[in-house]
């Protein structure tokens, strides 16, 4: 039965089945564990190692290509089994072993498990989305997508929260990071790990794939006419999305301290959070697109902002509302994946998904570089370039997400 027009998102989250709150779970405990490490990272491979940016973007670059090749491999192998849990419990399994190795303070080792982290996290990403896509009715596949999404966030918001008391206490008001209170987030780290694992593996039950036997392959073709222009569109708006560390750099740029900087992520995760399950079942009831385009069009608007922000506190308050576009589209958009491709193929769909943003991930903030840098025709332009670049997409998308007729297949377009 449809849930009632008027149905609060609280009612709604009691009818969730148990595979939705085991991986909900799951994504909790190991965001809690990854945003105590991962985002400190630069600084430890800067502060404690001397490690030049150059390298540090090199390790990372490595690891996220490499998460998002696999994304489609384990996608497609998920679809070929007719299987999802195990493959997810074994990403995540990857990501949990490799903190330890965090813990060694030497290039290699860091480098190592980087890409090890990464390579969990490209092995689970597509089976762990196809599952929850498989234990939920259409109707309201947006709650269960917004609820996942909430979690996650929530565990960001914990673990940023963890992170900087363990920094308070143990080094105080010191600029830069200490090897001693990294070793010891990275060992804190590892208890969430372990839980996430355990939450999946004990929580979760397969669910029988439906629809027909099919023997999926790698094309976007076999994916649909539906899937391949939703990902043209998509592919258009993330162009213009670069990485998030230039956002942290302006903010830099406009005088913004550390505490603040650490303060302006924890509220937005914070922010993410609070709108991504509301905005999921808003999702189920008046339609995807809407949505989309919506949190698309509060990008431009943001990033417009960035470019034009004077201030620290700008910056800073935009970074905020920042969380209400990611609360509005992201979990939104991977519902959508799930209306216009058959249920067989949906973890060939998610793979192809996460695997082409990923990859686009890398021109996007290397354009975005070089328009900071003021070449060619934005000379002169400097830090706004990139958001000037990333709200015009960001436009274009929403205008024509907005003038695309998915057909029958997407149950949800108003």
């Amino acid at each position: 039965m449809n849930p009632a027009p008027n149905e609060s998102p609280k009612a709604g989250l009691r009818s969730l089945p148990r595979n939705i709150w085991a991986v909900s779970l799951t994504s909790f405990f190991m965001d809690i564990s990854s945003e105590m490490v991962i985002n400190l990272l630069p600084l430890f491979l800067s502060n404690v190692l001397n490690v030049g940016t150059v390298v540090i973007g090199v390790i990372d670059g490595i690891a996220e290509m490499t998460a998002s090749l696999l994304k489609v491999f384990s996608g497609w192998l998920s679809d070929r089994l007719r299987a999802r849990k195990w493959l997810a419990v074994a990403g995540y399994g990857i990501s949990a072993l490799a903190k330890p190795f965090f813990y060694i303070a030497s290039v290699w080792t860091v480098a190592i498990a980087r890409w090890a982290d990464r390579v969990g996290k490209g092995v689970r990403t597509a089976p762990r989305d196809a599952l929850v896509a498989d234990s939920i009715e259409d109707r309201q596949r947006g709650l269960a997508f917004g609820f996942h999404r909430a979690a996650d966030t929530g565990g960001a918001v914990l673990g940023l929260v963890i992170a900087l008391l363990i920094i308070w206490f143990t080094q105080s008001a010191d600029i830069k990071l200490e090897l001693g209170t990294f070793q010891t987030i990275v060992l804190i780290s590892l208890i969430p790990a372990a839980l996430a694992v355990i939450s999946l593996a004990l929580g979760a039950r397969e669910v029988a794939v439906t629809g027909q036997r099919a023997r999926p392959r790698i094309t976007f073709k076999g994916l649909g006419k539906p899937f391949l222009v939703f990902m043209l569109i998509v592919g258009l708006f993330d162009l213009g999305n670069s990485s998030d560390a230039f956002l942290i750099l302006r903010a830099q740029e406009r005088g913004l301290s550390l505490i603040g900087i650490l303060g302006m992520l924890i509220t937005f995760n914070l922010v993410y959070t609070l709108i991504s399950t509301p905005a999921g079942s808003l999702s189920d009831r008046i339609g995807r697109k809407r949505l989309i385009v919506g949190g698309w069009l509060i990008y431009a608007a943001i990033y417009l902002g960035f470019a034009l922000a004077n201030t620290g506190w700008h910056v800073w308050v935009l970074y905020v509302l920042y969380g209400v576009y990611y609360g509005l589209a992201y979990g939104t958009a991977k519902a959508m994946v799930a209306d216009i491709v058959p249920a067989e193929l949906r973890g060939t769909a998610y793979g192809t998904y996460n695997a082409v943003l990923g990859i686009l991930d890398f021109p996007a903030s290397a354009i975005a570089g070089l328009l900071w840098q003021g070449l060619g025709p934005w000379k002169g332009f400097g830090a706004p370039a990139p958001f000037f670049f990333g709200a015009a997409l960001a436009l274009a998308a929403a205008v024509l997400m907005l003038l695309w007729k998915p057909g029958s297949g997407e149950r949800h377009s108003p």
